[in-house]
């Protein structure tokens, strides 16, 4: 009999599982759907109205033109955009790389050292305000025009602030319970760290890198418009808009737009498969 309801009890739990996913992705498309129904709606609309309003395509070209001029330079011309965007990304993600590791560290640093805490956090809020126009002729400077390392850094200057904040926050803040709980069984702070600290600051942390990825976009692009190689997606912005080829400076803007709507949606599909629990105190699964 106990076997029996054992072979009972066992499928459930996978048909339990299913129904959950299922549940998951369509709730997920749910929550999709919409934005993307008023977003086509939106650009119908766009279209019709510059045509109705007989607006120029120099002053703001109507989709269809965008969607053409994307097509026509894709990868070959002089505003080939492919190869910007290739461009772009590698020097966001190694700016993304740089900034959050750095970030990372003066955060556990910041956590576990009182005494560095008030001269870090101080440095870091300073580095922060320092407007990003600022850095990008020093780092030309410092690095060479031509090299992507000095547009890599100035997305990891943007990059570092939000980590840092956020980790640290995360690394602090945590329930005094669960530390006099630890402690009553007199464990050691590594062991703290890993089991109490780490955990509480991972949702902390996939937010910063939400909005990280998309800085270390903004950060890539300024940084080119001081200067750099002529395939990188930032001079090709300034070259089209200075041949007055707008059409292809909008092209390249909604490039980098997608390219920050997917670099997030990674880090949420990442998120949601490293600490799902997140999620679901959110509502979110």
């Amino acid at each position: 009999m106990s076997a029996r309801a054992g072979s009972l009890r066992g499928p459930r739990p996978a048909g339990v599982e299913g129904r959950r996913a299922g549940r998951a992705v369509r709730r997920s498309a749910a929550d999709y759907l919409p934005p993307l129904v008023v977003f086509g709606l939106a650009l119908i609309a766009f279209e019709w109205l510059l045509g109705a309003m007989g607006i120029r395509s120099f002053l703001l070209p109507r989709p269809s033109q965008i969607a053409a001029a994307l097509q026509d330079n894709w990868s070959s011309g002089r505003f080939a955009l492919a190869p910007a965007a290739v461009s772009l990304l590698q020097e966001a993600f190694l700016g993304l790389g740089i900034g959050t590791l750095v970030g990372t560290a003066v955060a556990f640093a910041t956590a576990r050292w009182p005494t560095a805490r008030g001269m870090l956090l101080t440095v870091a809020v300073g580095v922060g305000a320092i407007p990003i126009i600022a850095f990008a002729p020093l780092l030309n400077n410092w690095f060479g025009l031509l090299n992507p390392l000095s547009k890599a850094l100035m997305a990891a200057v943007l990059v570092f602030f939000p980590v840092m904040a956020n980790v640290t926050r995360g690394l602090v803040q945590v329930d005094p319970a669960a530390l006099e709980l630890m402690r009553s069984y007199a464990v050691s702070e590594g062991t703290i760290l890993r089991k109490v600290r780490i955990p509480n600051a991972l949702p902390f942390f996939f937010t910063a890198m939400k909005v990280a990825t998309t800085l270390s976009l903004i950060g890539a692009i300024v940084a080119e418009y001081f200067g750099g190689s002529t395939s990188s997606l930032g001079r090709r912005i300034v070259e089209s808009a200075s041949a007055l080829k707008y059409e292809v400076t909008w092209a390249a803007i909604a490039i980098a737009a997608v390219t920050g709507i997917v670099m997030y949606l990674v880090v949420v599909a990442v998120e949601r498969a490293v600490i799902p629990w997140a999620a679901a105190l959110r509502g979110d699964s």
